[in-house]
């Protein structure tokens, strides 16, 4: 309302001043109705654009026109009459051309003046990481990577870009319930790494809207960042790995750090059911890995001894294949007892 109403007395005002002070004619006032609609218009053309965009023209500006007056001072050095007078001529393109390279190179790089560390030092004389960590829809929804930040083993910062929040907004949205259940806990998992005073969390506005692809705008962006990529995904592990991109892929983490089986090994396990294949049975080891029991089918329901026979690790998991031990069967426990479905409450 206020705006509206400074516009219409700048629409009053622009004729009268002119009328009043360039001539007392026609002239005068369409001078004032041209200044006036000047005003307005920059004025309407600037509501449009953001105020960092323009906070960050106007630096651009300033530091074209200083290195101006310094290329100026320059040539003034080198005591050239000849070349300081062509200079001095052409002086006005000079400062246009680095005014404008300042204003479009300020605008560019906006964005990413928020991913700069102003603590720059700290206690003891020591600088801060500069490591910058791109977070993706599906390590948000898989959850784990807050504990990992609470452990402190991320140090860094973790960027989040808009359209990955936009993502996970949309699922949180979904009229599918399972997926809606997985979006808001991303929501609330980004909630949790946000209250982590030790570890910086930021929103990041740039975009690609010529990339339709959520994943294929995560790589461009980590490219054009220099960042690094959290994620669970195994297809963008791969994709982001052949492009050049660090990958921190939490199963790999995970694999990493589960306890050692080597083959040969013996183990005692519990034979929960049966596998894909004939005579297969299925167990699993206490951190969920899954161990595919070679002739394990009529130990079901039993605790047997195994021998590992070889493992496959990937970054979608960890599988063990074993071969049942000639009288190998320990005890006949009750398929699905207490301790297993607490182990698996999911079978």
């Amino acid at each position: 309302m206020i705006i509206n109403v400074l516009r219409v007395l700048v629409g009053l005002a622009g004729p009268l001043i002119g009328y009043t002070q360039v001539s007392a004619d026609l002239k005068g006032v369409l001078v004032g109705v041209c200044a006036a609609g000047f005003i307005i218009g920059v004025e309407l053309l600037v509501e449009r654009i953001p105020l960092d965009a323009i906070i960050s023209a106007v630096i651009g500006a300033v530091m074209g026109l200083v290195a101006a007056r310094l290329i100026n001072w320059s040539v003034f050095l080198l005591d050239n009459a000849a070349l300081y007078g062509w200079v001095q001529k052409y002086s006005l393109v000079t400062h246009f051309v680095m005014a404008a390279l300042g204003v479009m190179i300020a605008i560019q790089k906006r964005s990413e003046l928020e991913l700069l560390d102003r603590d720059l030092i700290v206690k003891g004389g020591k600088k801060k990481s500069l490591s910058t960590y791109l977070v993706d829809t599906s390590v948000l929804i898989d959850g784990r990577i807050a504990d990992i930040c609470d452990t402190k083993f991320v140090a860094g910062t973790l960027v989040v870009p808009r359209f990955i929040l936009r993502e996970l907004q949309a699922v949180s949205d979904s009229g599918d319930g399972a997926k809606r259940a997985r979006g808001r806990r991303g929501l609330d998992i980004l909630a949790r790494l946000q209250e982590n005073a030790d570890l910086p969390v930021k929103l990041f506005d740039k975009d690609f809207p010529d990339i339709k692809e959520v994943d294929a705008k995560l790589v461009a962006l980590a490219k054009d960042l220099g960042a690094r990529v959290l994620t669970t995904d195994f297809n963008l592990n791969k994709v982001a790995s052949l492009q050049g991109i660090t990958v921190l892929n939490v199963n790999d983490l995970a694999n990493a750090l589960k306890p050692v089986v080597l083959p040969g090994e013996p183990m005692t396990l519990f034979v929960l059911k049966e596998g894909k294949e004939r005579e297969q049975g299925v167990a699993y080891l206490d951190d969920g890995t899954m161990v595919v029991v070679e002739d394990g089918r009529r130990a079901i329901g039993q605790k047997v001894k195994v021998s590992v026979t070889s493992i496959l690790q990937t970054s979608a998991g960890r599988l063990i294949f074993a071969k049942l031990q000639k009288g190998g069967a320990v005890d006949a426990a009750p398929a699905g007892g207490p301790a297993e479905q607490a182990a698996h409450p999911d079978l």
